[in-house]
């Protein structure tokens, strides 16, 4: 009875939220109706999965909230727990000052309000890059419905829906020239998950083609830092904040791959290899795409559209977690979402999409059913063909801007 009344009261505010979002994105009758049905579906394919209980909830998440609830709340954020950074612990401690028995709805439910932020920042996006009547609603119903999407947070309990949406949120509004503003939601995306860094290098794009000031980069701390300070405030030392992030990158050293698909899924099962020799060739790798890209781009800087910058934050969000050592199943989910609104911008796009979200269902299936759907070779090579496929057509499209006038010509940053 008692979930019952915080179910439908919490999940009738989603549908009302959604619609009122999509009311004031001011779409024609045929697409606002479109886009509502696809609201209602959105909800009906996640409302039996909220029930799932899954390892990671068993034995870290219902843990930590029971942790809270037993250490005086928001006054238990002066402990280190887990290896999540401080704000969504907040969030945590938060719930505990709820009955226990509603610990797993409220997790599912918070990740559910960020799909639904997912969907409407990448719809905003897809928008402002592509301009075209159709662009918004379908990039809305594409992000709400994606299979990884609906299972990462109504399946799975994770929050990956969260950083996601803050990091499409500052890439918008960089792309709206709004830099400062786009600055902060990005370090706000990084306080919540070291993932975020897979896009960072793009905001050296927008500084050198001159859509932000470097001052403006100087709030990406500022934000970070507002956002852990009530930890702060509450005896968190700093230190012990900062070092979450390393003691993440210094876990799970035993596999270069934890169920991810990346290029290291291509060796051999039972090969002996240098473990520590590839891992460090792999880092390598990602650090030479990145510097790579950074030049490629440099070189064009007076003529980047928003769709190039789309088309580069795309080959960041595949390439740097395909070769980098140690990823796991989930670190593909930035690469789900902008690959969606990625291919919106043409037809001949849609094989991207298709082979990023097959090879990351692959790491979702390894372990939610304790089985592979496929070998993980399999969505290495996906994603390696979306890399590769993305890449042409940036170089394509760079050297038609080289040859013709652009239509989105980067405007100077204001203060």
């Amino acid at each position: 009875m008692a979930l019952g009344l915080f179910l439908v009261p919490t999940l009738a505010a989603w549908l009302c939220l959604g619609a009122l979002f999509l009311i004031r994105a001011k779409l024609d009758r045929k697409a606002l109706y479109i886009c509502l049905a696809v609201l209602v579906a959105a909800l009906a394919l996640r409302f039996p999965l909220l029930t799932h209980e899954t390892s990671d909830y068993r034995d870290f998440l219902s843990p930590w909230v029971r942790f809270f609830r037993e250490n005086g709340g928001f006054l238990a954020l002066r402990e280190p727990l887990g290896d999540y950074n401080v704000p969504y612990l907040y969030f945590l401690a938060a719930f505990s000052y709820f009955p226990a028995a509603l610990d797993l709805y409220l997790i599912k439910v918070l990740s559910l309000g960020f799909d639904l932020l997912l969907a409407f920042t990448g719809a905003r996006l897809a928008q402002r890059v592509f301009q075209k009547k159709w662009t918004y609603p379908l990039a809305f119903s594409l992000l709400l419905l994606l299979p990884t999407v609906v299972l990462n947070g109504a399946y799975w309990g994770q929050c990956d829906s969260l950083y996601a949406a803050l990091t499409l949120l500052a890439l918008t509004d960089a792309l709206e020239e709004h830099p400062a503003r786009g600055v902060v939601w990005l370090g706000l995306a990084f306080s919540f998950k070291l993932q975020t860094i897979f896009l960072i290098p793009l905001w050296c794009v927008l500084w050198y083609s001159k859509r932000l000031k470097f001052r403006h980069l100087c709030l990406f701390p500022v934000s970070y830092l507002a956002a852990i300070f009530p930890a702060l405030l509450l005896g968190r030392p700093l230190l012990s904040i900062l070092g979450v992030y390393f003691k993440q990158a210094g876990q799970y050293h035993d596999r270069l791959t934890l169920n991810a698909p990346s290029v290291f899924a291509l060796i051999p099962h039972g090969a002996q290899v240098n473990a520590d020799l590839l891992a460090k060739l792999g880092i390598l790798a990602a650090f030479l795409l990145v510097l790579g890209l950074l030049a490629w781009l440099f070189c064009y800087r007076r003529r980047l559209t928003r769709s190039h910058l789309l088309t580069a934050a795309l080959i960041l969000a595949i390439g740097v977690p395909f070769l980098l050592p140690y990823m796991h199943d989930r670190y593909f989910f930035l690469a789900d979402a902008l690959s969606v609104v990625w291919a919106i911008g043409a037809y001949h796009r849609t094989p991207v999409p298709a082979c990023v979200q097959v090879a990351s269902y692959g790491g979702y299936h390894a372990y939610l059913t304790l089985r592979y759907a496929f070998p993980m070779a399999w969505g290495a090579w996906l994603l390696l063909a979306a890399l590769v496929a993305v890449t042409v057509s940036l170089g394509l499209s760079l050297r038609t801007a080289d040859s013709a006038p652009s239509e989105d010509s980067p405007p100077t940053a204001q203060p």
